[in-house]
């Protein structure tokens, strides 16, 4: 590995219009979840000009019946459902208005042919939703074991919207970027060479006064997330750099969920599978596979087994076992820990019980309406709160380290 070299990840704020979808998205997730825990899901939202548009399949009781009949008065809650997360967002704009927007719901029953692959029956156990490969990732660079320019890229934003939603940054809106470039030396960073922050904002934000209000707005949030020391008379500073923005969100851009699934992991710092997360329940191992390896990846780094941990789990559609476990610690692990050491010992924790998708499930506690808080500002490096999160708990160690005869 190169260990000097400069490199950047972005994130998008909550009002952008790809993550307002997967919010949204997601509140159907959680609002399925809550009725049955067994639920089947998937939906897919489009969001454009004062329109929001819902496509997919979904099964469960108390939602849907298999000849596609809702039940009384959950289509009212849909739609309510869809219109309280635009409005908790903050819009409320002529060419996006929680209140006005026109809704259109085309969600149906779930395919036969996917259920009988899935569906437990027999002697045969629940199998995964789809075929497909998915990686974990964790590292020692922030305390949240996150790739750095990742990490503060959605803290910048994350503290902009809090601002918003306070009332303290009035001027700004729910729309934005942001983009860090740090510098790696010995394959640490130190610094920061370029920061990249661009909001939408109200009228008049874009010259004179007001535009420098803004502008030193954005650089003392930069400069109170990032390390002490990363800014330097070399950074770069490239606010809002194409002028004004106030047209934004769906009215500016169309949205669809599932499009930023770097910036929902790792930012470019380790592979990515390819399947996004919002918008499915958790028998898909798109969503829970991608999560029990963050899960057991951050455990190697926080249990002081390695420093960087990249693992890959691979599934066939409606087979419960996976194909495949791949660790790879990038030369960083402890002594006497080794990278076939540490898949060994995964497939051997008992309290895991296995890495079936039923398995994966139990063990996170994944069947729960928890969805709708992990679609903006990334699914990992967040605080493992009460059900909130539990791919992010620190609780494996003792097993890791015990497997490993250490």
């Amino acid at each position: 590995m190169r260990s000097d070299y400069l490199f950047t990840s972005e994130s998008v704020s909550e009002g952008h219009p790809d993550k307002v979808s997967d919010q949204i998205s997601d509140a159907i997730v959680d609002l399925f979840l809550s009725k049955d825990p067994e639920a089947r899901v998937a939906c897919e939202t489009l969001t454009t000009t004062q329109t929001v548009i819902l496509a997919g399949e979904i099964r469960g009781q108390g939602i849907m019946d298999t000849e596609g009949n809702w039940a009384p008065g959950i289509e009212q809650e849909i739609e309510e459902t869809v219109r309280g997360v635009v409005r908790e967002i903050g819009y409320e704009q002529d060419g996006f208005h929680w209140q006005s927007l026109r809704f259109e719901n085309n969600l149906h029953p779930q395919s036969a042919h996917i259920a009988q692959g899935v569906d437990a029956s027999g002697n045969k156990d629940e199998g995964a939703g789809d075929q497909g490969i998915m990686f974990g990732f964790a590292c020692d660079e922030t305390p949240d074991l996150m790739p750095a320019p990742l990490d503060y890229s959605h803290k910048i934003l994350a503290r902009m919207a809090a601002d918003r939603h306070a009332g303290t940054a009035p001027f700004l809106e729910p729309d934005a970027k942001s983009q860090v470039t740090l510098r790696y030396e010995n394959g640490k960073p130190v610094a920061c060479t370029a920061v990249v922050v661009s909001t939408q904002h109200a009228e008049g934000y874009d010259a004179g006064e007001k535009e420098g209000e803004l502008k030193a707005y954005v650089r003392q949030v930069v400069g109170e997330v990032l390390p002490a020391g990363f800014i330097t008379a070399e950074t770069k500073w490239h606010i809002n750099p194409t002028g004004s923005f106030v047209i934004g969100g769906p009215d500016g851009d169309a949205g669809l969920t599932g499009r930023k699934i770097i910036v929902d992991t790792y930012g470019g710092a380790a592979p990515h599978g390819g399947g996004a997360f919002s918008g499915k329940d958790p028998t898909k191992v798109d969503r829970s596979a991608a999560y029990i390896t963050r899960y057991l990846a951050k455990n190697v780094v926080a249990a002081g087994l390695a420093t960087r941990c990249t693992i890959q789990i691979a599934y066939a559609i409606g087979v419960a076992e996976p194909l495949s476990l791949y660790v790879d610690t990038h030369g960083t692990c402890a002594d006497g820990v080794t990278d076939d050491k540490l898949e060994e010992a995964i497939k051997s924790i008992g309290k895991l019980g296995g890495l079936t998708p039923r398995a994966i499930r139990t063990h996170l506690g994944l069947n729960k309406p928890i969805y709708r808080a992990s679609a903006a500002y990334g699914h990992f490096g967040r605080k493992a709160e009460g059900d909130s999160f539990p791919w992010e708990r620190t609780d494996l160690g003792a097993e890791l380290k015990q497997a490993l005869g250490r």
